[in-house]
């Protein structure tokens, strides 16, 4: 089975135990959903022929601590979920991508403000800006967009000392944005 460009939506999740939650997210129809049902996560490849034009990594983490206070483990988690996810999962999803894809990762507004408390945070951001301009240097046909939205009200929020920011934006209302930008061709860094 082939899969023709733009016609599906392939909901990724680290868990690659969980197919029934990736078929029940999968919004593209109910062949496709009966595909998921029967294949782990990691054989999904099988059924694609580098036809993604859409790719988006939303995944992170956040944690509040001082650099000195901060556990090593919480250092690398967030590390792991901000940067080297990104990583793992783009490397591993350039063979299922169309030749002109659009790559686009959430990066935060605290890559360029960098406070206090947020040290990992904030370095894994910033490290993920630069991962994605040194692959939008290697990957010249397709576009990389680092998307840097303002407050996001999403229950990151809950795991910092900061309050959410009256008029922040829904997630519904940023995915509206980002497929806005993708539509209208954009590359590079957005701040949103």
């Amino acid at each position: 089975m082939g899969a023709k460009r733009g016609e599906y939506l392939l909901p990724v999740d680290t868990d690659a135990s969980s197919e029934d939650r990736l078929a029940e997210t999968a919004i593209s129809g109910s062949e496709f959903n009966q595909v998921l049902q029967l294949l782990p996560a990691r054989k999904l490849t099988v059924i694609f022929d580098a036809c993604i034009d859409l790719w988006i990594y939303s995944a992170g983490d956040i944690a509040s601590a001082k650099v000195g206070d901060m556990a090593e483990n919480d250092w690398q988690r967030l590390a792991d979920a901000n940067l080297t996810g990104p990583f793992i999962a783009t490397r591993h999803s350039l063979p299922l991508l169309a030749e002109d894809a659009h790559l686009i990762y959430l990066g935060a507004v605290s890559e360029r403000l960098r406070p206090p408390g947020l040290a990992a945070y904030a370095a894994a951001k910033a490290g993920l800006e630069a991962f994605a301009e040194a692959l939008a240097k290697e990957e010249r046909k397709r576009r990389i967009t680092v998307v840097r939205p303002g407050a996001v009200e999403t229950a990151l929020w809950e795991k910092v000392p900061m309050r959410l920011p009256k008029g922040a934006m829904s997630p519904q209302a940023l995915a509206v944005k980002i497929l806005d930008a993708h539509a209208a061709g954009h590359k590079g860094t957005l701040d949103l």
